[in-house]
């Protein structure tokens, strides 16, 4: 989808269809006053038997000097939050998505006199719910549009800014949709092969790029045991994907972010088999990955100037004659021995090892994404993602860029007897802990285990945001739902 500023300062009549704002004043009073004397006289001849009050929710559609015009209600102009109208306007792209064009009237789509801000919200909320995976459908989506001309009255004299603004919104929401796409492929299609391919292919051309991927006999050279053991069962190679941006002006000023995330392309739970039931949408299961890379890609393509590396570790969890039995004891990466008493719980193996790839090129930080635990949905819901974190100044920044995005964070703690439970008898480590309360957490306290003592880190526990977030109108109903990148790439901006 393309936007164009109108820098004429007035309704492009070129579009297929005009979208104009409405308020409320008590929830009882229409409130129009920054409409064109000529488009009050096209609403009042036919409005005398609708009424619409410009309550949050409703739309009136009307004819003016033969153009198809659409007023969305946003409700009270000083109750209007960015969320608010994030949705309003998810929900005006779907009522015109049959067009080809559609021209807004940008300057009464402000909330709280933001107006740079709600331009943002404008390019996120169009972009994302025009999203789609109909790839395999026989029948394919009927949505048209194709262009937004965007009409300001600043269009002329802020014209470059707010350009950029709408340029960078397309390439975050683009980014997302990619995460989506690769979360929402088949199983058969997106093996761990597969899937690296297409991230390498995918950043070959962005500027300050460089992508590195280490097969099995890499990973067996860099001693990821814990990875590899995940992968014993599998027909398919395991891949590290290693990604690298580098900014075009590095200074000693310029951090370095580093993120790793979990990318099981299926998970059957290994021979700690999970329930047929539990086995649908486990292509979900490298959700994490793709968070990951999606807020990396966006990044790069904005040239940010942060360095970042990108871990992205991919395999199925399978079974045959060679699979990873429970009780195996493993060495990771680090040194550390793991009895492996479940190999349902397999991401933090691969995250293990990741972790301290990671740790060995010395970030400012590490971020990690995972869906790794059930018991997230049970403490945080499906609309909150679990954060834990070994520095409070990096989970803070994180909490903050969650709500510059409106997104849901919360911290958990990793306390000193989840990290008991966590220590093995006849190894240093086991994957499991002794009960099944506080899971999430306790996965987090297995995973500070390979963390360097020096580095700040956060584990990002998306299991319950990244499946279908129907809720939200910029997300599809079923599917992958793109969650927590905007929020990272606001940490990424202001790193």
């Amino acid at each position: 989808m393309k936007f164009t500023l109108n820098l004429n300062a007035k309704v492009n009549s070129e579009a297929d269809v005009i979208v104009i704002s409405a308020f409320t004043k008590d929830e009882s009073t229409l409130v129009n006053t920054h409409w064109s004397k000529e488009m009050k006289t096209s609403f009042a001849a036919v409005n005398s038997s609708v009424n619409f009050k410009g309550g949050k929710g409703e739309t009136y559609s009307f004819t003016h000097e033969g153009l198809d015009v659409l007023a969305v209600g946003l409700g009270v102009k000083t109750k209007l939050t960015s969320e608010d109208l994030r949705k309003e306007l998810a929900k005006t792209y779907k009522l015109i998505s049959k067009y080809t064009s559609a021209a807004i009237a940008f300057d009464g789509f402000v909330f709280k006199g933001k107006k740079e801000e709600s331009l943002n919200i404008l390019g996120e909320a169009f972009g994302l719910t025009a999203y789609t995976f109909d790839k395999y459908l026989t029948k394919k989506s009927d949505a048209k549009l194709k262009e937004v001309f965007v009409d300001s009255t600043e269009a002329k004299s802020k014209g470059k800014k707010f350009q950029k603004i709408l340029d960078e919104a397309v390439v975050v929401t683009d980014s997302i949709n990619v995460a989506r796409d690769f979360v929402n492929e088949p199983p058969n299609i997106l093996r761990s092969t597969e899937y690296a391919k297409r991230v390498k292919k995918d950043v070959e051309k962005i500027k300050g790029v460089k992508c590195k991927i280490l097969g099995k006999k890499e990973l067996q050279k860099e001693k990821m045991n814990l990875f590899l053991s995940v992968n014993d069962g599998s027909a398919y190679a395991p891949q590290l994907v290693h990604l690298t941006y580098t900014p075009s002006k590095v200074t000693k000023n310029t951090k370095h972010i580093a993120f790793v995330g979990k990318g099981l392309v299926f998970d059957t739970g290994g021979y700690s088999l999970k329930p047929g039931g539990s086995m649908i949408n486990m292509k979900f299961d490298m959700a994490g990955s793709s968070t990951v890379y999606a807020a990396f890609r966006a990044a790069a393509m904005m040239g940010l100037n942060v360095k970042i590396t990108c871990i992205l570790g991919m395999t199925d969890n399978a079974v045959n004659e060679h699979a990873t039995m429970p009780d195996a004891i493993v060495r990771g990466r680090n040194g550390k021995t793991v009895e492996i008493l479940n190999t349902d719980a397999e991401g933090r193996l691969v995250l293990a090892d990741c972790l301290d790839y990671a740790c060995d090129l010395k970030p400012d930080a590490i971020i990690d994404s995972a869906t790794l635990t059930g018991a997230c949905l049970m403490a945080l819901g499906t609309e909150v993602c679990g954060l834990m974190s070994n520095n409070k100044k990096l989970s803070d920044k994180l909490i903050k860029s969650a709500g510059n995005a409106d997104e849901y964070m919360w911290e958990l703690p990793i306390i000193p007897e989840w990290e008991k439970d966590m220590k093995g008898t006849i190894s240093d480590l086991k994957n499991l802990g002794g009960s099944r309360w506080g899971g999430t957490a306790k996965a987090a306290a297995f995973l500070k285990e390979f963390i360097k003592d020096d580095i700040a880190w956060a584990h990002l526990d998306i299991a319950g945001v990244g499946d279908s977030q129907s809720h939200l109108p910029y997300c599809p109903a079923k599917g992958a739902s793109g969650a927590v990148v905007r929020s990272l790439v606001d940490f990424l901006k202001n790193s």
